[in-house]
């Protein structure tokens, strides 16, 4: 059996998106971070990690992998995770009456934050 323990996306500065995804997700450093490498884990014990990869690839516009966040607090996440650093992405692909919302973190990275009140996640 197998699974996840970390997922690992790039940034050209992680100490920048270590303090982002740190605040964002209430995650610490399993160890101390570098300029190149950071495994993130939830300060509550066991959960998925993130790792942050210094990485000069550039950013995908529509990305193959992304985060989900789910939270039934939508809108009070997105300010949240807007005054943390996040910026909205203009997405044309959003379907009518969508229950997820396109945020780029501090590097760039798209991820959504998912309503869990619109339907079932």
């Amino acid at each position: 059996m197998v699974r996840i323990g970390t997922v690992v996306m790039g940034a050209s500065d992680v100490r920048r998106a270590a303090s982002f995804w740190k605040a964002a997700l209430e995650y610490v450093e399993r160890e101390p971070l570098t300029d190149d490498w950071v495994v993130l884990v939830p300060a509550e014990g066991h959960g998925v990690g993130l790792s942050l990869g210094r990485s000069e690839s550039p950013v995908q516009e529509v990305p193959r992998v992304h985060l989900d966040l789910y939270t039934d607090e939508q809108d009070a996440e997105v300010d949240r995770l807007l005054a943390l650093g996040a910026v909205r992405v203009v997405w044309e692909l959003y379907p009518p009456d969508p229950d997820f919302v396109v945020l780029a973190d501090t590097e760039g990275n798209r991820f959504c934050v998912i309503d869990t009140t619109h339907g079932q996640v």
